[in-house]
């Protein structure tokens, strides 16, 4: 830790450290439905779910049969872990004997003409998110759009900001200066999220139905593959960190930068993409031949945000009013968690969030990027290899020694976090992590390895035990009633009126409105 920490740390302490409590979090976690055999489902999206274009707690993603559970924003972790396990139980009981997927990392996945993309009705909206995944699968082939993941939403409470400016002598308009801080935040995540890796990746073996083919992966069995010192082979090139966007760069040095880069390369053509086509005998292929066809194309393990107004692009809402919370998209799926992430992972990312905050963060240079991309690609493949060395300022280190660094900071800003509770659960949490770092066979990856070992199992045959029991959990704890079940079922109801609204107000074609959308290409 630098002492710009130490000293912005005691500041806001003297100001009342009960200034960072209250932070809101949201959970986005996304799970395959599949069959009672472990196949993917090739059904429709449940009914009683409601839409997926409009339910605000339950979605779709890229396939029909890839689910996303989507909590509000919560001041508590437990009241965040509360609502992703209500959404779990409300699920289950539309599912009829399908299971929820347990990993981030799909199996027995079928041709990608079998993979069916998501449906959201026949409005014009609704067209062109299956017209966007269209194109997607078309990019980057549809079975990569099928790996899952948990996404941790974050925002400092509203309060800390105007206490926080005077702190840091600035005299910025107040939303100028909460983007400014919030990039300062994502910088330092980008540079140090490689720990989010080592600590939660599980995705260390894949199905060879889903990587066939692939001679950079090591047989674990007759239907595995796997990398020995692996933590999350999706966060890998084999995943979403894949070489098909390595010529986008976006900054994070500003606001104004990271609105005007991701522009950019949605209105830039590539040749490439130009191949495709975009309307092939009548159908759309994809939105356009660009670099990305909209802003969420753009993978990332961390995103600023803003809640977008109806027909907004993400780029508009955040010139319009700056950036309002952080996302951070690097999180595999908690095989060993029935909701898939916990209170602790969550602690300690927001505790690991205001660190990174409070962090001196100077601008990204080349330099910097290149021991970024060299620090994550190499946690996700060989994050617990006792010779593997990250890169930091031109030198090498261990990833030990640097994590320790990282798990000490993070524990005192745990301490303010828990001084405002009268609890030692943030520093419990951190302190917990410890463990791991000091010994590698105890992170995630390296217990799912052990558990495939020891029970002579295929990662299918491992993750499709896990879907029934996760099932069995769910239905043996207390049933869901009253409030929390009614406002789930009354959002699933109210849904399918608000689609049919949505469709029903469309007063111009497809082709008009997408003309619209990316008119200022």
């Amino acid at each position: 830790m630098t002492r710009g920490f130490e000293k912005r740390l005691e500041a806001v302490a003297a100001a009342g450290g009960n200034i960072l409590y209250g932070g809101l979090k949201g959970v986005e976690k996304e799970s395959l439905r599949v069959s009672p055999d472990g196949l993917l489902s090739q059904t429709p999206h449940p009914a009683g779910l409601g839409s997926a274009l409009t339910n605000r707690y339950v979605t779709t993603d890229f396939s029909e049969a890839l689910l996303e559970f989507v909590t509000p924003a919560l001041p508590t972790t437990w009241e965040a872990l509360r609502c992703i396990c209500d959404i779990h139980q409300f699920v289950y009981k539309h599912l009829g004997d399908e299971l929820l997927w347990p990993a981030s990392m799909p199996c027995q996945t079928p041709p990608d003409t079998e993979i069916p993309l998501a449906r959201y009705g026949d409005s014009n909206v609704g067209r062109m998110k299956t017209i966007y995944r269209r194109g997607l699968g078309h990019r980057y082939g549809r079975q990569m759009q099928v790996i899952a993941g948990v996404h941790f939403n974050y925002s400092l409470p509203e309060g800390f900001w105007p206490a926080y400016r005077p702190l840091c002598e600035s005299d910025a308009e107040l939303a100028d200066f909460r983007s400014s801080q919030y990039l300062a935040m994502i910088r330092n995540f980008r540079r140090m999220g490689w720990i989010v890796l080592y600590l939660f990746g599980a995705s260390p073996a894949v199905c060879k139905s889903f990587a066939l083919g692939d001679t950079s992966l090591k047989p674990l069995n007759d239907t595995t593959w796997y990398e020995p010192w692996a933590t999350s082979l999706r966060m890998s090139d084999l995943g979403y960190s894949n070489q098909n966007q390595s010529r986008i760069n976006i900054s994070l040095n500003s606001l104004d930068e990271y609105v005007k880069d991701l522009s950019n390369a949605i209105c830039t053509p590539e040749p490439a993409y130009e191949k495709i086509g975009i309307k092939v005998d009548g159908t759309y292929r994809q939105l356009n031949t660009n670099l990305l066809q909209i802003e969420n194309e753009y993978y990332s393990p961390v995103r600023p945000k803003r809640v977008a107004r109806s027909g907004e692009q993400p780029t508009a809402a955040l010139r319009r009013e700056g950036i309002e919370y952080v996302e951070i998209r690097s999180l595999d799926i908690n095989m060993f968690d029935p909701a898939g992430i916990n209170q602790n992972v969550m602690r300690f990312i927001e505790a690991f969030l205001i660190y990174c905050l409070l962090e001196d963060s100077p601008k990204l240079d080349a330099a910097t990027m290149e021991e970024i991309g060299h620090n994550q690609a190499g946690t996700a493949k060989r994050g617990r290899d006792p010779e593997f060395r990250l890169h930091r300022d031109g030198k090498s280190i261990e990833l030990r020694k640097w994590a320790t660094e990282i798990l000490a900071a993070v524990h005192e800003v745990a301490a303010l976090l828990d001084g405002h509770g009268g609890d030692h659960s943030y520093r419990d949490a951190v302190h917990a992590l410890q463990g791991a770092i000091d010994n590698p066979d105890a992170t995630l990856s390296a217990r799912i390895i052990a558990e495939l070992r020891d029970t002579d199992s295929s990662f299918f045959e491992f993750a499709l035990e896990l879907a029934r029991s996760h099932r069995d959990y769910f239905s043996s704890i207390a049933p869901l009633e009253g409030r929390r079940e009614r406002v789930l079922a009354d959002e699933a109801a109210d849904s399918g009126r608000r689609q049919l609204e949505i469709e029903a107000a469309d007063r111009i074609t497809l082709d008009e409105y997408l003309h619209q959308y990316f008119s200022a290409c």
